[in-house]
């Protein structure tokens, strides 16, 4: 489309809908000429006679009528774009997010009512998983991740970093007892978490006297699903490393039990990644940043 077809598109409309070269100008601030001329170019654009002319009256040509009526929807519709993305707009649309289910439950979900209200019109929708997700394959706007990022052609926003705990269900302590430092990790038993994409366990990682070190109990069942593994904690099949988020409340109730509490541990980073676009749109731009505000009120500590 040449870059003044729009404009000549929205003159000849104007001149239709007025019935008049003379009122058209008028409405539009133009000289009559100007205007006359425009549709003149439009017609030998398209290589279609669109009006009949007379000194005494003005009609349409049925081929006018057809570029009248697509003209006119296609001006609504560049019309509608523009005000979207107004910034006197409120932003809106379907929000399509991906998160790992231990931060959907825990971080998430008990906020999104919050967001809801700021934003009543942005239609949210949620998968929530742990296996990677792909941004442009599977059409999602922005995925949030907990760990470290592997190189990728997404931009990425590193909101803050989680907290881990390591934790036993009191059954589980009551057979096999409490271990009291890293090291006695190597006689317990472990429920461990890992990836699909990548098969290996994640890390448990602590620091002792200024150092990370990395311990494991030596035997462990594993799990590619966050809500599989709080589940076989609770039901005393091994010890749990996991983000205190996503565990607290089980902690808090007793059906869990904080253990290693006098080392600490090496904190998980949190990020959210978006498809590498110039202009963000509004809807995905205002989750981000309110994503990123609830996390450091809540959750950076």
């Amino acid at each position: 489309m040449r870059p003044n077809m729009l404009e000549l598109m929205d003159i000849f409309v104007q001149v239709v809908e007025l019935r008049s070269f003379t009122r058209a100008a008028d409405a539009l601030q133009l000289h009559r000429p100007a205007v006359s001329k425009s549709v003149k170019q439009l017609e030998d654009t398209l290589g279609v006679k669109l009006l009949h002319r007379t000194t005494r009256s003005l009609s349409v040509t049925a081929e006018g009528e057809e570029i009248y009526q697509r003209a006119k929807a296609l001006l609504t519709d560049v019309s509608e774009m523009m005000a979207s993305y107004s910034p006197d707009q409120l932003p809106h649309g379907e929000l399509r997010i991906d998160a790992p289910l231990a931060l959907t439950h825990s971080i998430l979900i008990p906020f999104l009512a919050n967001f809801q209200a700021l934003y009543p019109q942005i239609d949210i929708v949620l998968t929530a998983s742990d296996r990677l997700t792909d941004l442009i394959s599977e059409g999602v706007d922005c995925v949030i991740r907990l760990g470290e990022l592997a190189d990728s052609n997404f931009i990425s926003r590193r909101v803050g970093d989680l907290q881990m705990v390591t934790c036993a269900a009191p059954s589980y302590l009551k057979k096999y007892g409490t271990p009291q430092t890293p090291d006695d990790l190597a006689d317990h038993k472990a429920v461990c978490f890992f990836s699909e994409h990548s098969r290996d366990l994640h890390e448990w990682r602590f620091v002792v006297n200024g150092e990370v070190i990395s311990r494991r109990p030596a035997h462990s069942m594993r799990v590619n699903n966050s809500d599989v593994l709080l589940s076989c904690g609770l039901q005393g099949l091994g010890i749990l490393h996991a983000i205190r988020a996503a565990l607290e409340t089980d902690i808090e109730a007793g059906r869990l039990t904080e253990l290693l509490s006098d080392y600490a541990t090496v904190t998980k980073p949190v990020s959210i990644l978006y498809p590498d676009r110039r202009y963000l749109p509004p809807k995905v731009r205002v989750f981000i940043e309110w994503f990123d505000e609830l996390f450091k009120q809540y959750y950076q500590r």
